[in-house]
């Protein structure tokens, strides 16, 4: 199987990387703006036909033709994902559930 990722045939190319990593960000803020508010998983995070694992699915998928289309590159899973959960933390768009699995929160 022949490498694919840009990120690892052209490692040196740190500004190219680095601008397609934040537009990935900013294409995941804008795309959970389509959808409601998203429940964060509650008591069980591995639950994958949760909302939140399958729109995590649908979005990698999309995130990386829209790179291939718009950049002509191929982003490594890890940058996905970083992105990702970056663009997450970024938005308004998540609430979590009281249930969240999370000792140090405090509900109000």
């Amino acid at each position: 199987m022949a490498i694919r990722y840009t990120l690892w045939l052209d490692p040196d190319d740190t500004p190219r990387h680095r601008a397609v990593e934040a537009d990935l960000k900013r294409y995941f803020i804008a795309r959970f703006a389509d959808y409601p508010h998203i429940r964060l998983f509650g008591a069980d995070p591995y639950d994958y036909d949760a909302p939140f694992n399958r729109l995590y699915d649908v979005l990698m998928a999309r995130a990386g033709e829209y790179c291939e289309r718009e950049w002509r590159y191929v982003p490594t899973p890890e940058q996905l994902n970083r992105a990702f959960f970056l663009a997450v933390g970024h938005s308004n768009k998540f609430v979590r559930d009281n249930d969240d699995g999370d000792p140090h929160r405090s509900d109000p």
